[in-house]
């Protein structure tokens, strides 16, 4: 809850029905990619952890950075990954300079499935979403989520209100 809002702005019909659009378009897109990556055996979670581990430096993240990039609790991105190393997408490194830190890193395994799996990921993202608008509403979404997204990152680090 904010402080200091002691009465709230009720949203307007318009409003309210932007945002009842925007929560039912990230449902039902989430739901439906989720789907479509678990025919393959992974859900969108494991997904955007390979993406993040594919995109990085040696194929590897620190624990802690992989749970920031993923917006998850650290205990949820470790069970997360046990589940992950089970299947031999990832493995656990301990962090030489830090006796406490882990990276997650991708296993060949896990870059088989990331290659394997994200030309049909995106193509559906395509089919699902980027092809339902128009190149100007694709960039007028950017620039509407963009101070959204830098508002939220701030409020998570604890650098906004």
């Amino acid at each position: 809850m904010l402080v200091g809002m002691d009465d709230p702005r009720w949203l307007s019909s318009q409003e309210q029905r932007a945002w009842r659009a925007h929560l039912t378009v990230h449902r039902l897109l989430s739901h439906q990619l989720d789907r479509e990556l678990h025919e393959a055996g992974l859900s969108l979670n494991d997904y955007e952890i390979l993406v993040n581990l594919s995109e990085s430096p040696r194929h590897r993240m620190r624990m802690s950075d992989l749970a920031d990039a993923t917006v998850q609790s650290r205990s949820r991105l470790s069970h997360q990954i046990s589940r992950m190393e089970a299947a031999g997408l990832v493995t656990r490194e301990h962090c030489e300079d830090d006796r406490r830190g882990m990276f997650a890193v991708l296993t060949g395994l896990g870059w088989e499935t990331i290659q394997r799996v994200a030309w049909d990921h995106v193509a559906s993202v395509r089919h699902h979403f980027i092809d339902r608008l128009t190149a100007d509403q694709v960039t007028a979404l950017e620039t509407i989520y963009a101070p959204i997204v830098d508002h939220l990152q701030r409020v998570r680090a604890g650098k906004a209100s």
